[in-house]
Order: structure tokens, then sequence, then C-alpha cells
């Protein structure tokens, strides 16, 4: 599945309804060869890997609307070219196929800190791990795994909605895993709470109960944020900022997360963390070059 970079008549994603995003999305599994849109790649041991979702190639705009509540840091709306079709986890990985690669490689969590089983999205783990995961898959199956950049992310969480979140300008617990407790303050950005130990307890729920977005992904709004690999920026208008001599990168966490309220769910919504930062509420899904 080698196919020519996609050009010049990129279709608008924005200005499509459900059944037309729906049959793009077909019709670039079909021109992969693809019976189904969903598929699996095959390990070296002859196990599935992660399900995985063909994203069509587009163009959308990203960052929050004018007319949204949102802060500075989810600002200017862009618009951006996805160029090639791309695969990506229709889950978060999860706590089992993690621990897959943990066997394979020999990676050990920190027993101290808290860890979930099944098909709960794996936590507390580093950017750096998540990475070294997709080497290891890419290993496995002779595919190029890497995470997701923050464009990737917010196209496919969208799966071309220009509202607030993935289904409409409202959000409730049907769509997503969030704390709904909290009152909804977009304007001001949050500053991570650190809960690596978990000491308020672990509300990350089981991976796929939640209805999926048009491109048929669970879990982009709610449960846990995700890493990406882009660095962080200011705003959409700023360069990537970089780290001081020694000190660790920070990048783009996207998706919101059972601890957080429901404005950390909006497809702009996006949170500064490091590389280094273990958290319960912190997690990933990969991508697939196709």
């Amino acid at each position: 599945m080698n196919p020519e970079p996609v050009s010049a008549s990129l279709p608008d994603t924005f200005v499509l309804n459900e059944a037309e995003l729906i049959a793009l999305q077909v019709n670039a599994a079909h021109a992969l060869d693809l019976s189904d849109i969903h598929f699996r790649d095959v390990l070296a041991d002859g196990t599935a890997g992660p399900m995985l979702a063909v994203i069509p190639a587009g163009i959308f705009e990203y960052g929050a609307a004018p007319q949204e509540a949102a802060p500075a840091q989810d600002r200017p709306r862009r618009v951006a070219l996805i160029e090639r079709n791309f695969a990506i986890g229709v889950l978060p990985v999860t706590t089992e196929g993690f621990e897959v690669y943990g066997q394979a490689s020999g990676w050990r969590r920190r027993v101290e800190l808290a860890w979930l089983s099944g098909r709960k999205p794996v936590i507390n783990i580093r950017h750096t791990d998540a990475r070294d995961y997709c080497v290891w898959l890419s290993r496995q199956t002779g595919q190029h795994y890497r995470l997701p950049t923050e464009q990737e992310w917010e196209y496919a969480c969208r799966a071309g909605a220009a509202t607030a979140y993935p289904l409409g300008d409202r959000i409730t617990p049907a769509d997503a895993l969030y704390n709904a407790s909290q009152a909804y303050d977009a304007t001001r950005p949050k500053r991570p709470r650190l809960l690596s130990r978990c000491f308020v307890g672990c509300g990350a729920m089981e991976a796929g109960k939640r209805r999926p977005n048009r491109w048929g992904l669970h879990d982009m709004s709610g449960n846990v944020w995700e890493f990406t690999a882009s660095h962080w920026t200011r705003d959409h208008a700023s360069q990537p900022e970089r780290p001081l001599p020694g000190k660790p990168q920070a990048v783009v966490t996207k998706g919101g997360s059972f601890f957080d309220g429901p404005e950390d769910c909006r497809a702009a919504a996006r949170r500064r963390r490091l590389e280094n930062e273990l958290d319960v509420n912190l997690g990933f899904r990969v991508v697939r070059d196709i």
C-alpha cells in the first residue's frame, strides 16, 4: 500500500455532509485495496496489532472558530491540508496492547504508580515510551507507525465537523467520558494537575464504550488526554517552543479526560505537557502511514 501523494483536488471536508464524509473514507480504503475502512497489521508472532481506521486526505480548519468560547492558545483558526491518506488507531492504545510491547521489549512500569488493565487506555507512560512503542510496532509489522501530529489528530477527531465537538456544538456523557461536575469554562487555559500516583482514583474507562465520530474513532473526546508528535506552540500563530538546555521538550496533547471538564473535549482544545511527564489521565494513539 504505497500510493502516490494525494495532489491538487483535495476535498473540503467542512462542506461535506455525513454520507459524503463516510463515502470519502470508504473510497480511500478501496483505493488501498482494503475491503473495509478498518484493518489490522499482523505482528511477528502472528497476532493482530491495534485496530486502525483509514483517514482520507482532505482540507479542514483547525483551532477554535471565532465564535467559540476558547482560550488564546486554541486560536487563530487556520486552514490545513492533509495531503495523504493515513490510518489512525480506532482506540487509544490499551493497557493490554502496551503490555505486549512491554513483555517483548523488557519495558517495565514503575510499580509505585497507578496502572490499569485490559482494554482501558494505557496511562503513566512518557512521550518517549509512546514513541518507542511505535518503533517496536513498526519493526513487528514492517510498516511505519508513529504519533499523530496535532493537525492530523484534530482532522481525524473532527471527521469533517466544523463545530466545537465532533458531533455538534454540545457534548453529553453519552458522547465522552469527562468530569461533568466541573463548570464549563473554555476561555481560561488549564494547567495539568499531576496525578501519577492516583490519590483521587483512576477514572479512565474501557476504550470504545462511547459513541464513535463519523469516521469510526472512539474516545477522541474524553477518557484520557493523548500525546501528539507536535511541539508546543503558544498559539497557532507562534513558532514551536524550544526547551532550555537540559530540559524536556513541551508537546501538544489533545482530547480531554475523565478528570477535566467538557470544554477540554472540544476538537480545538489543547494542553501543554512535557515529554517526561507521567499521569493517570494521559495516554496516546498511533498513526500508521499508508
